[in-house]
């Protein structure tokens, strides 16, 4: 067998590793992902699943560092599942090559993707696997247009919890109401009860209430094993697509934005409406505290009691 033949029937990421330029770029990798789709050209295809395996290599533009453990700075594992389940979800399809066209070319709208190797297998048209593996490249300067292939973003309902809110004591009902919602739910929360520390300067007083609103998040989490605190845009990104319910620590996206909340607006209400903004919210409903004015037109503010049983 020829190094050529042995290529062409090794991993995807042998593949990206012997056809990589002189500057090779870091790769993230799905292998063995198994999958019963109905798909196929054939008639004896139509009206039946059978098992499909995934094996997905992806270059990224970004290198790793040792310093920077931020899921925000990379490409995330989810986009190339995600990839696949939206493809497998949007039509039935008869050619593996279509498929694997189709994956590469949504995994490749990502900032960071610059090339893609996609394999594709049956596994039950006999006791071997048919399959087909395509490779195709990002442009040089990819744009940031997620989505014109039809992923729509997920439009969250964002629930402000008063300290009376997260005292009440039916708040595991509250939680059974928000998870049959059928729609994710990101609860933000304002400073706790007890004081904090006043600082001299600006900057520091600023970290001091941030780090008390998560510490409050904290206080909410400790009611429901539900209520999952989390930090980061990929985090909240991969909650929102799977209808959980997440507990928002604000820290590290409002230290980071480029454009973010103005230093007058850093309380529990207005950070609340801020992320709506961010996520493309529906809604923000407040159950009690001070509720402030919405500078978007397009997100709807619900002010209620802090004891009141929202509609969702």
């Amino acid at each position: 067998m020829t190094d050529e033949t042995g290529l062409a029937f090794s991993h995807p990421a042998e593949r990206a590793k012997a056809t990589a330029g002189p500057d090779p770029l870091d790769r993230i990798s799905l292998a063995d992902h198994e999958r019963a789709v109905e798909i196929g050209a054939f008639q004896q295809e139509r009206g039946t699943t059978q098992r499909i395996r995934f094996n997905v290599v992806v270059e990224v533009r970004s290198a790793a560092q040792a310093d920077a453990d931020d899921v925000d700075k990379i490409l995330s594992y989810d986009t190339i599942s995600e990839a696949i389940d939206h493809e497998l979800a949007a039509e039935r399809l008869n050619l593996l090559e279509t498929l694997a066209a189709r994956i590469a070319e949504r995994i490749l709208t990502h900032p960071l993707a610059a090339r893609c190797f996609v394999r594709i297998e049956k596994l039950d048209r006999g006791p071997f696997a048919l399959g087909v593996e395509i490779v195709r490249s990002a442009p040089e300067r990819p744009s940031l247009q997620m989505l014109q292939t039809g992923l729509s973003a997920p439009h969250p309902l964002v629930i402000y919890m008063s300290n009376d809110a997260i005292a009440r004591p039916d708040i595991k009902s509250l939680l059974d109401q928000m998870q049959q919602a059928d729609r994710s739910v990101i609860l933000c929360v304002g400073i706790g009860p007890l004081a904090t520390p006043k600082a001299t300067h600006a900057a520091p007083q600023r970290r001091i209430d941030l780090l008390a609103i998560e510490l409050n998040a904290w206080v909410l989490a400790d009611q429901d094993a539900r209520c999952v605190v989390v930090d980061s845009r990929t985090e909240l990104d991969w909650a929102m697509k799977h209808d959980r319910i997440s507990v928002w620590a604000p820290s590290k996206l409002v230290l980071g934005a480029v454009d973010g909340p103005a230093p007058d607006r850093l309380d529990g209400p207005n950070l609340a409406l801020w992320l709506a903004g961010e996520f493309q919210a529906d809604e923000v409903i407040y159950l009690g505290g001070d509720v402030p004015v919405a500078t978007a037109a397009d997100v709807k503010i619900t002010a209620l009691a802090a004891t009141a049983i929202p509609k969702l």
